[in-house]
């Protein structure tokens, strides 16, 4: 076993597994996180708001409403 081809070889193999290893654990971890990536983002889509409430709508309708009394006051418009 004293061969140096031996060891050459046995270094070459063991460099090449490892780098075979080294290389799978890269692509898991870029994966992982592409994964926690979309739901993040997926999580960020869900928390937004899709828009006015029926409740706020009603709110806001009746705001305007008195807006338009007040301005019809201050014009001197009988209602």
């Amino acid at each position: 076993m004293s061969d140096p081809n031996f060891y050459l070889t046995m270094a070459a193999a063991m460099l090449a597994g490892l780098a075979m290893l080294t290389y799978a654990g890269l692509n898991g971890w870029r994966g992982w996180l592409q994964l926690k990536h979309q739901q993040m983002a997926q999580d960020h889509l869900a928390a937004a708001p899709a828009g006015p409430s029926a409740g706020a709508r009603i709110e806001i309708a009746d705001l305007k409403e008195r807006i338009r009394k007040l301005e019809a006051i201050a014009a001197g418009v009988d209602l």
